[in-house]
């Protein structure tokens, strides 16, 4: 179950129970991280085809770390390609307008991206309606990545989903390889290829995705908040990840890249926490929990209370901890949103507040989410809009500016 496809997708009253729930949003990490960038020429030539054991003394000198170590390591990776493009985008720039490929210009590229537009208008129709007001060559770079995402999402959810095998999946990795390489599959493949020879888009956060995708295929329980966190990161986490190169930060901002990147991340995690929550009774049917197994014990909890699907004083205490949780990483994720580019704020506040009224409507429900679907109707919708636009004026946050040197 994916996070919402787009950048835009908590401690307990009881003490005790407050020091296993809570967690780090933005870890400080120090790491040295190399910077490479996986992407292939501008060329669109299209193709005719579709952990070992360490030894004693590594685990000891290299410890296991969290996920969010881990995950911190790629926002690092990819923070480092915008700085990198920011050095050589004057010679891009040039070289650009004196060498652009025909095929660039061609009707097929053309049909390629507002297809991708059709596709985002009618799956998600705010959000499409936000990227209107972004500059084409961003709006059209933002509709290619979504479309991918959607179709990712759709091998493990979507009508065939019984049929996907892990070597489907292998298979889709294989073609997301060839398109970063500039040999596209189909015109999707097309449109994407195009968009991340422009940006410096990296292709780890989409291989993340598709493993997030295979863990769906073969995992149905996480045992504690990191493992979680990590599936968060691969479905949604990564969207952030994906988006914010094409999206871009204001020339204003005096918000680090790093923090910027780790706000987008904030937000896929809020999202997919939020869709967890929405669907809880919804994945039971399909015998999934997607909630920390030791917080569900802790809270006095089984799986058998999950599948019985009633709502106790037990479930409403430990909805509260796993709806404040979501909101501390909407919180964090809101400083990001004030750094991009304004043209690109709009649509991603809009995402933002709407997906936060979902936890309302889980409590309007009296935590019900077993037979319950938790939504937003249209009124509150169109209400959020011009709510999400006046924020969007507001520019940059100065919580995330970088601390001046002595």
């Amino acid at each position: 179950m994916s996070g919402a496809l787009l950048w835009v997708i908590c401690p307990k009253e009881n003490a005790g129970f407050a020091a296993t729930t809570s967690y780090s949003l933005v870890p400080k990490i120090r790491a040295q991280v190399r910077s490479h960038n996986s992407k292939g020429c501008s060329r669109l030539n299209f193709s005719s085809g579709v952990f070992a054991a360490a030894s004693l003394s590594s685990a000891v000198a290299n410890p296991p770390r969290s996920s969010v170590e881990k995950v911190y390591e790629v926002v690092l990776k990819q923070a480092a390609l915008v700085k990198e493009q920011k050095k050589e985008r004057a010679l891009d720039v040039r070289k650009e307008k004196g060498q652009t490929d025909s095929m660039t210009r061609g009707d097929l590229l053309n049909g390629a991206y507002n297809r991708c537009g059709e596709v985002c208008a009618e799956y998600a129709k705010t959000f499409y309606l936000g990227t209107l007001l972004m500059t084409p060559e961003r709006r059209r770079a933002v509709w290619a990545i979504y479309v991918w995402c959607r179709r990712t999402d759709e091998l493990v959810d979507g009508p065939n989903a019984s049929h996907i095998t892990p070597k489907a999946l292998d298979r889709w990795e294989q073609r997301l390889n060839e398109l970063f390489e500039g040999r596209p599959y189909d015109m999707y493949d097309a449109a994407l290829s195009n968009t991340v020879s422009k940006y410096p888009v990296d292709i780890q956060p989409f291989k993340d995705m598709i493993e997030g995708m295979r863990m769906d295929l073969k995992k149905s329980r996480y045992k504690d908040f990191d493992e979680l966190y990590l599936y968060c990161y691969y479905v949604a986490g990564t969207v952030g990840l994906m988006s914010v190169p094409v999206m871009g930060i204001a020339p204003e901002s005096k918000a680090s890249t790093e923090s910027v990147y780790n706000a987008a991340l904030a937000l896929g995690i809020a999202n997919q926490l939020t869709n967890i929550l929405r669907d809880v009774g919804e994945d039971a049917r399909r015998g999934r929990i997607y909630l920390p197994q030791d917080e569900l014990a802790q809270a006095g909890l089984s799986d058998e209370d999950i599948f019985n699907g009633k709502v106790t004083d037990k479930w409403r205490s430990f909805m509260k901890v796993q709806i404040k949780r979501a909101r501390m990483f909407f919180d964090e994720a809101e400083k990001g949103v004030a750094e991009l580019n304004d043209a690109s704020r709009w649509p991603v506040w809009a995402s933002l507040l709407l997906y936060k009224q979902i936890l309302d409507s889980i409590e309007a429900n009296d935590y019900d989410n077993f037979s319950k679907r938790a939504y937003v109707g249209k009124t509150k919708k169109f209400a959020s809009l011009p709510v999400a636009y006046g924020r969007a004026l507001m520019g940059g946050s100065s919580k995330f500016a970088k601390p001046a040197s002595s």
